[in-house]
C-alpha cells in the first residue's frame, strides 16, 4: 500500500508532455535547497544506473555465497531456507521506511540527516551526530570487507584450480590492494564513467545468476526436499536450535545489507525523491527473488555438506560448484562470476562510502572534515573523501597479514553499525508517525522543510496508515534481532581465534566517538548544516 502523491511540482507538463532534464535537475536542485544544501555534485544516475548500482551493492545471491558457511553451519539447510524469508520480509519493511525518508529528504547524509530532523529539539544534535558516526563506520567497514572477500575469493579461486598453491597471507592483501586500485580509479577518471559500467553490471548480475544455476542444476544430483525444508544443524552447540538459527540468520541480513548506498548518491540522481525510492523497492524485490532462486538452487545440489563446509579454498560454494558440475574449467568459470560482480560491486560501494563520508564532513562531523568535505570544481566529485576511503580500506587490509579472523570481525562490524543506524532513524521515524507530526502537504513550496527544527512533510513516496505503521513496527523488530545477533561467536564457549569481536570494535569505535563529541566535534557540528534558505 504503497503510494506514489502529486506534488506541485510534476513531471508532465500542462500538455502532456514530459518534462525536460533541464526542468527536472532545476527541481532536484529546488528541492535541496529546501533541506537546507547547496547542489555542488553533478547529477549523472538516472533511474536504469541508479538501480544497477543498488542491485549490484546489495549483490544478495552473490552474498549469500560468500557467507555461506555460518547459515548452514547454524541453522542448517532447512534453517537456511526460513532464515532467508524472515530476512527478506524484514528487508523489505526497512526498505519501506529508508525509502520514505529518502523521498522526504533525498541528501547524501542519509541516516544522520533523517535521525536529527526527527529527534527532539533538545538531542537532535547528539543524535544525529552519533547516527553519522555509526553510519560512517558501517560503510568504511563495508567497503573493507567486500575488499577483504574480493582477495580472499581470488585465493579460493587460486586454490581451486592449482591444488599446489601455497596460499599465503599476504598474498590475499597484495589482491586486495589491486581490488582497491581498480575500484579507486574507475571512481575518479570521470563522474559519468561509474553509471554507464552500473548498467553493464545489472546485466551481468542478473545473467550471471542464470550462468551459475542451470549447469548447476542441469549436471548436479539433486537432495531431496526433506533434506533441504526439513533438515537443521546446529554446529555451533548452542543451548537449543532456535538460538543457534538466530546466531545463523545474521549472514542473511548481511547479505541484504547496504540498502542505504543509493541514498547517499541522492545528490547524484536526477529526479531523486522518486527515482531513489523506486530503486531501492525495485532492488529489494529483484535481489531477493535471485537470491533465494540460489539458495534454493545450492541446497538442492550441495552434494557432500561435510566436504564443502571444510573446502580447502575457505568457501564452500567452490566445493558444491566443482561437485555438482565436475568440470574444475567449469567450476572456475561460474566461480569466476562470483568474482567478477564482487569485484564491480567493491566500485559502487566505494562511491557510497566516499559520499556518506563527504557528506558527513560537509557537517563537520569527523576529524579532518576540512579536506574530506571539498569537492574537485572540474569533475564535481569528492575526491579527498574517496581516497581517504580507499587508504582506510588498504590499512585495515594489512590486518590480514596477522589475523584472517580480526578482519571477518569486519563483516559483523559492517552488519551492526549499519543496522543500528536504521534502528535509530527506524524508532524516530515511528514515533513522529504515531503522533501525527509529519504533513502530507508542504502549504508553501519556499519554505526550509525537513530540516532539524523545521516543518516535517512526507516525500512522493509513502506508505500511508496502518499499513506504514505496521511495515515501520516490523522493521524495528527485525533490526533490533539482527544486531543483537550479530555481536554473537559462531559456536558456544569460542576460543580467543573464534570469538566475535565485533561487539568490542563496534562499542569502542561508539565510545571514541562520544569522546570526539564532547572534546571537538560539539564545537563545530550543529547539525546538517542549512546552507541555503529559501
Amino acid at each position: 500500500m504503497v503510494t506514489y502523491e502529486m506534488k506541485s511540482h510534476t513531471s508532465v507538463t500542462s500538455r502532456g508532455e514530459t518534462e525536460s532534464g533541464l526542468a527536472i535537475q532545476e527541481r532536484d536542485n529546488a528541492q535541496l535547497q529546501r533541506v537546507g544544501k547547496k547542489p555542488v555534485l553533478k547529477r549523472n544516475f538516472g533511474i536504469l544506473s541508479i538501480l544497477g548500482f543498488s542491485c549490484t551493492i546489495l549483490g544478495t545471491w552473490e552474498g549469500l555465497l560468500g557467507t555461506f558457511t555460518s547459515p548452514l553451519s547454524n541453522g542448517g539447510p532447512g534453517g537456511a531456507v526460513y532464515a532467508f524469508i524472515f530476512g527478506w520480509v524484514g528487508t523489505v519493511a526497512n526498505f519501506i521506511v529508508l525509502a520514505e525518508l529518502a523521498s522526504m529528504a533525498p541528501t547524501s547524509g542519509g541516516q544522520y540527516h533523517w535521525a536529527a530532523m526527527l529527534s527532539p529539539v533538545k538531542y537532535q544534535k547528539f543524535i544525529g551526530y552519533m547516527t553519522g558516526w555509526l553510519a560512517a563506520l558501517g560503510w568504511q567497514a563495508s567497503f573493507a570487507s567486500c575488499a577483504f572477500l574480493t582477495g580472499t575469493m581470488t585465493q579460493g579461486v587460486a586454490i581451486l584450480g592449482h591444488k599446489l598453491y601455497n596460499s599465503q597471507p599476504w598474498h590475499g592483501t597484495l589482491i586486495v590492494w589491486a581490488s582497491l586500485s581498480c575500484a579507486l580509479l574507475v571512481n575518479l577518471l570521470s563522474g559519468k564513467l561509474l553509471p554507464r559500467i552500473e548498467v553493464v553490471i545489472l546485466v551481468v548480475h542478473i545473467l550471471g545468476f542464470f550462468g551459475i544455476v542451470i549447469p548447476l542444476t542441469y549436471m548436479s544430483d539433486h537432495k531431496t526436499k526433506e533434506e533441504v525444508f526439513l533438515d537443521f544443524l546446529n554446529s555451533g552447540n548452542f543451548a537449543t536450535q532456535g538460538l543457534s538459527w538466530f546466531v545463523g540468520m545474521t549472514s542473511c541480513a548481511f547479505a541484504f545489507g547496504g540498502g542505504d548506498a543509493a541514498v547517499h548518491m541522492a545528490e547524484e540522481v536526477s529526479n531523486a525523491s522518486r527515482v531513489i525510492p523506486q530503486a531501492m523497492m525495485l532492488a529489494v524485490g529483484i535481489n531477493g527473488c535471485l537470491g533465494f532462486g540460489m539458495l534454493i538452487a545450492v541446497l538442492f545440489c550441495v552434494g557432500d555438506l561435510e566436504k564443502a563446509l571444510k573446502s580447502p579454498t575457505g568457501y564452500p560454494f567452490m566445493d558444491i560448484f566443482y561437485q555438482a558440475t565436475g568440470s574444475l574449467s567449469g567450476s572456475l568459470t561460474m566461480c569466476s562470476i562470483v568474482l567478477l560482480i564482487y569485484c564491480c560491486a567493491l566500485m559502487g560501494l566505494l562511491a557510497a562510502a566516499s559520499r556518506q563520508l563527504w557528506s558527513f564532513s560537509r557537517d563537520r562531523g569527523v576529524p579532518g572534515w576540512r579536506w574530506w568535505s571539498q569537492v574537485s570544481p572540474v569533475q564535481q566529485l569528492p575526491m579527498y573523501s574517496v581516497t581517504v576511503t580507499v587508504v582506510i580500506a588498504a590499512l585495515l587490509a594489512l590486518i590480514n597479514i596477522g589475523s584472517k579472523v580480526a578482519l571477518e570481525d569486519l563483516l559483523s562490524m559492517a552488519v551492526s553499525s549499519l543496522y543500528t543506524s536504521y534502528l535509530m532513524v527506524t524508532v524516530l521515524l515511528f514515533v513522529r508517525r504515531v503522533k501525527g507530526d509529519i504533513s502530507i502537504y508542504n502549504d508553501n513550496d519556499d519554505d526550509v522543510v525537513n530540516v532539524p527544527g523545521a516543518k516535517l512533510v512526507w516525500g512522493p513516496f509513502h506508505c500511508p496508515g496502518i499499513w506504514g505503521i505496521l511495515a515501520n513496527a516490523y522493521a524495528i523488530i527485525y533490526i533490533s534481532i539482527v544486531v543483537f545477533f550479530s555481536w554473537w561467536p559462531t559456536k558456544m564457549n569460542p576460543t580467543i581465534e573464534e570469538m566475535n569481536w565485533s561487539v568490542l570494535g563496534v562499542w569502542a569505535c561508539i565510545l571514541i566517538g562520544v569522546v570526539y563529541y564532547f572534546v571537538r566535534a560539539r564545537h563545530v557540528y550543529t547539525g546538517p548544516i542549512v546552507e541555503l534558505s529559501m
